[in-house]
């Protein structure tokens, strides 16, 4: 198991939480918003997803991963 933290752009209130949140379970891994960090927190099987899947499921929601 990976973990890594990314800083997430554009997120700003709770509907945003469960956005990125909601993105990253479905790119098949775990992650926990820090809304006033601005970051999320991920776990993933790097066997069975890859960071930039990850990322691009978040962005795909709108969110911008610096």
């Amino acid at each position: 198991m990976q973990t890594t933290t990314l800083n997430v752009e554009g997120m700003s209130c709770n509907h945003c939480v469960k956005a990125v949140e909601g993105a990253v379970q479905e790119a098949g891994a775990a992650g926990k918003v820090d809304l006033g960090a601005k970051t999320v927190d991920i776990s993933y099987d790097e066997s069975k997803v890859s960071l930039d899947a990850i990322k691009a499921a978040i962005e795909d929601q709108g969110y911008d991963v610096v």
